[in-house]
């Protein structure tokens, strides 16, 4: 079997064109560009192409599954692809390592969806990006007001229709803006971003929304309690196929949500969740669900049985309702269904 290893960088990518069972094995360095690269995979012609995740992974991985070359793509978070004991890494070694454990049938490797599907998980990700900006925005307008001696009202209050042009009129364009009052020049422009930042907003949530509008399952899993558009299309982009999963475990350890666990003989210890997969999955799931304990009964239950009553306790159980929500909702996909309310528990087990 020939297997060429390739390893990309942002300029040059290193590659090993690797023949199995002792053969020959050649170096070589190309540029890591769509034409060169189309050209030497057609001059190669390799059995298998690994390579690692990363920004180039998609375009790449596309361009050799369009010339019929099995693709791998490595997950270089396993425990398998890690260099902890290394002493002298390099790209060449890299590349050999990626077709050497190829060669064994033990290359760790990550669930590469359809482009359609990569474009979309894009477009998710740049809304919550879009989203990070307005609060960094809006933390500078509170700034701005707090360096005045002046505050803003608390929480959402202050952003409604009403508090901003209340508290706009306090903006003056920077180029009008006397010596002393240069503050209000600052607002101004922040004001102005925020507009901007909010139009965008707006624009990808529509886009989102009319592809949600097309995607039965979102609309599937939107029955499961304080499950919105956001949190379904995220769980369906991210989990993609949900018959590559065999049960809840690989789901949860998917998504990060499940503790790191060290076994030596009679000693066995969890850690922290391995933070592994889509973390924004994770902030969005964990976010919904401090919203539900307030208001469903079964991720109460959950929260209040895992919590046990402590209060140092609080991030563990609020993590386990996240992650059960999650299997429950990959089970909906798998299964086709819509969501069916656990039996309510008992009040007493709620005090």
């Amino acid at each position: 079997m020939k297997i060429l290893a390739l390893d990309c960088g942002k300029y040059k990518s290193v590659f090993v064109d690797y023949q199995t069972a002792n053969g020959p094995r050649e170096f070589g360095k190309v540029l890591t560009r769509a034409a060169d690269l189309h050209d030497l995979l057609v001059a190669r012609r390799p059995d298998v192409l690994v390579l690692e995740i990363g920004p180039d992974a998609g375009w790449i991985y596309d361009m050799a599954c369009a010339l019929d070359i099995d693709t791998k793509v490595v997950n270089t978070n396993d425990e398998r692809w890690q260099w902890k004991a290394t002493r002298n890494k390099n790209d060449r070694k890299d590349a050999l390592k990626m077709a050497q454990i190829t060669e064994m049938g033990s290359l760790p490797t990550v669930h590469m969806p359809p482009a359609k599907v990569r474009q979309w998980r894009s477009l998710i990700g740049y809304r919550h990006g879009l989203v990070d900006r307005r609060t960094a925005v809006k933390n500078s307008i509170r700034s701005t007001f707090e360096r005045q001696g002046q505050r803003l009202p608390s929480g959402h209050k202050a952003w409604t229709e009403a508090g901003i042009k209340q508290w706009s009129k306090e903006a003056i364009a920077l180029s009008e803006c006397p010596a002393e009052q240069l503050w209000r020049g600052s607002l101004h422009e922040e004001l102005q971003q925020l507009n901007s930042v909010q139009q965008s907003i707006d624009a990808v949530e529509a886009r989102l929304d009319e592809l949600a509008g097309a995607d039965a399952r979102i609309k599937q899993l939107r029955t499961a309690p304080c499950v919105g558009p956001r949190l379904a299309e995220l769980t369906v982009a991210t989990i993609d196929d949900a018959h590559r999963f065999e049960n809840g475990k690989q789901v949860g350890a998917y998504a990060g949500l499940t503790p790191r666990q060290w076994q030596s003989g009679q000693s066995c210890r969890e850690g922290h969740i391995s933070r592994m997969g889509n973390r924004i999955l994770r902030e969005v799931l964990v976010e919904v669900c401090w919203l539900g304990i307030r208001t469903n009964a079964w991720m109460k239950q959950v929260y209040e049985e895992v919590r046990r009553g402590s209060d140092k306790r609080k991030k563990i159980a609020i993590v386990a309702v996240a992650r059960r929500l999650l299997v429950r909702l990959w089970a909906m996909l798998r299964d086709g269904t819509e969501w069916i309310e656990p039996a309510a528990p008992a009040m007493a087990a709620l005090t």
